[in-house]
């Protein structure tokens, strides 16, 4: 009998403390998570102490009524880009949710005047992708201008034959006008990375001229019709915004050159793929290289899966494994930070 009840002293002074933390727990603020995220920033998150955290705990998006019904009373909630986050999901969340942090730099998923209006934080991540995304940006350019898909396909299916003068001949980056419709960090690593393929000469356009990122790459400041005309090789690096959706349509395919590759990393949304996919199957210009597209994934049917000068890639831009976890980091940095009422290490205005 005594050996039972020492050993009961023993199991209620141990689990005593445990309960103790338990009941600490169930004070700290709550938060959802909308995808499993690499592993840094659960790692962050878990060994902060600040928050008691759910998640849903797959690779593939927290279906729609599941985030409805998670978000219920959560002071925080960590999302990806899939997740639509708009008045629906703020009114299930209730009053409770003041930070939103977002594993992305893209915010068109968001209603900014919904979160704005209900005095809701808002984290993201830019900067630490922009790296893994101008790499990206070069390879799908040269994929596309060298005509690589179409030269794997036919070495794999038998067409490699006799070598013939004008088989699989594309177009080079020396002495080509590179013109970037969007100028900012990514923009600029972009241009960084080709200068040394004796790149004649970069141009660019925006809302502005941006003379500081311009003279890091000795750019030139031209208008969007200008930006048609003289690039060989154009990228679209911007935002999408009411004023850049379909931005990339007809008008501007219209005045490229028939030699000239487009290529997009940006947001499927600022093109008008319809007119695209027209200035491609008529030889109006000569490719394109897409890593977004409108929708996310693209139907196999679509047609421009049927074209040989369209590479499509499927959203990869930011997909290496230091970029994502350095993504995840700053993601659940950021949210630790607006939960505590501090700055975040890098908040969007309102």
């Amino acid at each position: 009998m005594w050996c039972s009840r020492t050993a009961l002293r023993r199991l209620a002074l141990q689990t005593a403390p445990l309960a103790g933390i338990q009941r600490d727990m169930s004070t700290l603020p709550r938060v959802y998570v909308t995808r499993q995220i690499p592993p840094r920033g659960l790692q962050i998150l878990r060994q902060s102490g600040q928050v008691q955290f759910e998640l849903w705990d797959s690779d593939d998006p927290v279906p729609r009524q599941e985030l409805l019904k998670k978000v219920r009373g959560c002071d925080g909630l960590l999302c990806v880009l899939t997740e639509k986050i708009d008045a629906e999901v703020l009114d299930a969340a209730g009053p409770n949710l003041k930070v939103l942090s977002t594993m992305s730099v893209g915010f068109d998923h968001l209603s900014l005047d919904e979160l704005k209006k209900r005095g809701i934080r808002i984290g993201y991540t830019p900067e630490v992708l922009t790296d893994a995304v101008a790499e990206l940006t070069v390879a799908l350019l040269l994929a596309t201008s060298r005509r690589l898909i179409e030269a794997t396909h036919e070495a794999k299916t038998g067409g490699w034959g006799t070598w013939r003068t004008l088989w699989l001949c594309g177009h080079e980056l020396a002495d080509s006008t590179v013109g970037i419709l969007g100028l900012g960090r990514i923009g600029v690593a972009i241009a960084e990375r080709l200068k040394p393929f004796k790149v004649k000469k970069f141009i660019y356009t925006d809302v502005e001229p941006r003379p500081e990122l311009a003279e890091m790459i000795q750019a030139e400041y031209v208008s969007m019709d200008e930006l048609a005309r003289r690039s060989d090789f154009l990228a679209a690096c911007c935002a999408l915004t009411p004023e850049t959706q379909g931005i990339c349509n007809k008008k501007l395919f219209s005045k490229m050159k028939s030699t000239s590759i487009f290529i997009n990393t940006s947001r499927g949304g600022v093109v008008n793929q319809e007119d695209l996919y027209e200035a491609l199957s008529t030889g109006r210009i000569a490719g394109a290289g897409l890593d977004v597209t409108v929708p996310e994934p693209l139907p196999t049917n679509h047609p421009l899966f049927t074209l040989k000068n369209c590479v499509i890639l499927p959203h990869i831009a930011s997909a290496s494994y230091t970029t994502r976890n350095a993504m995840s980091a700053l993601a659940a940095n950021n949210l630790l930070a607006g939960l505590r009422g501090e700055p975040m290490p890098k908040e969007l205005p309102l």
